[in-house]
């Protein structure tokens, strides 16, 4: 049963993750600065704070149930 949730929320915090908005464009940017933008503190809105809060929950849903499963 368990296993099942997991699997469930595996998939979606994978699918929320790939949704929200890439802030460094290249993964080279951030390693030559070519991404300013990067570290401002940028207030999220509307959608994209719904996708990141949902992530937030779904990261704490999928630890709690992985240290569940260990224990049993």
């Amino acid at each position: 049963m368990l296993e099942n949730i997991l699997l469930v929320v595996s998939v979606i915090l994978i699918a929320l993750v790939l949704l929200q908005s890439n802030k460094a464009e290249d993964g080279g940017q951030i390693i030559s600065g070519g991404n300013a933008e990067l570290f401002q503190n940028v207030k999220e809105r509307g959608s994209e704070l719904f996708i990141s809060r949902l992530t937030l929950v779904l990261g704490i849903v999928f630890f709690v149930i992985s240290f569940i499963l260990y224990l049993q």
